[in-house]
């Protein structure tokens, strides 16, 4: 039987590239929007889902945190994926005759100062992958494509230059999703929670909300707002915390948030990955 991984993208996209390197052992299975690698694993067309959900250099990825309460999905497993950048072209063409390149517009700023050191004009295109795919295709004098050595590798292109990005540390964190929740301790490092919760229309709700985090030790690595509903009112938040919900201290804390809150629904409890720190 062939276990699928869906993934946001073309073939060659730094999402396929996660897919790669987190689950070899997995088919990589592209899809056009995050809404259809979601629907994959719910209608077990894949296994897993992987997703972004932010970037060091960018934030949150768009309406990912708006996407994974509602998907009925569990994380399992986190990974984190340095954004090595590479100019490749069609075989035979030299750094020299590249005047041109297209990518993603994300990608393309990131490469500011290696672009203006060999005076290269750029252009935006819908996808990375997309582009380089394209260039394969047409070989277009004079243009190359910002995208991963994957996708050098999967079009069949020259990669002319590698890690030319600017900052060397940009890295992407992504969420493995599965159907089923995997509530078990693995390894012997650090755990996440992950959950989002809506706090009661009470004065500084949000503040006593918090304080059982700190009073009882809980090391709360991020904590997100956004609206919900399409009301400027409803704000739901999406937390991640150091350790498992069985952990004594992670209990009184979620007990005492309980109070404060609505709802509560935890999204999963996985390894800290260990690049993490």
């Amino acid at each position: 039987m062939t276990l699928k991984i869906a993934f946001q993208g073309e073939p060659g996209a730094y999402s396929h590239q996660a897919c790669v390197e987190a689950r070899p052992d997995y088919t990589p299975m592209p899809c056009a929007t995050f809404e259809d690698v979601i629907e994959a694993v719910r209608s077990k067309t894949a296994d897993l889902a992987m997703l972004p959900v932010e970037n060091s250099t960018y934030g949150r990825v768009a309406d990912i945190h708006r996407l994974l309460p509602e998907s009925g999905l569990h994380i399992v497993e986190e990974a984190f994926l340095r954004v090595r950048i590479c100019l490749m072209a069609p075989p035979g063409v030299a750094l020299s005759d590249i005047q041109h390149v297209r990518a993603h517009l994300v990608l393309i700023p990131q490469c500011r100062n290696f672009l203006a050191e060999n005076n290269i004009t750029s252009e935006a295109s819908a996808d990375s992958a997309g582009a380089a795919a394209h260039l394969a295709e047409t070989r277009e004098k004079g243009v190359g494509a910002l995208a991963s050595e994957l996708a050098a590798q999967t079009y069949g292109l020259d990669v002319v230059a590698r890690d030319i990005e600017d900052h060397h540390k940009n890295t992407t964190r992504f969420l493995i999703m599965a159907r089923s929740p995997d509530l078990s301790r693995r390894g012997s490092g650090k755990m996440i929670t992950s959950f989002v919760f809506r706090v009661r229309n009470l004065p500084a709700a949000l503040y006593k909300a918090m304080g059982g985090f700190a009073t009882n030790g809980v090391n709360m690595t991020k904590l997100e707002s956004y609206m919900v509903d399409g009301q400027f009112t409803a704000t739901q938040f999406y937390a991640d915390i150091e350790g498992h919900p069985d952990d004594e201290n992670v209990k009184r804390a979620l007990e005492e948030l309980d109070h404060f809150t609505h709802s509560i629904t935890v999204l999963g409890v996985y390894p800290a990955d260990p690049q993490r720190d």
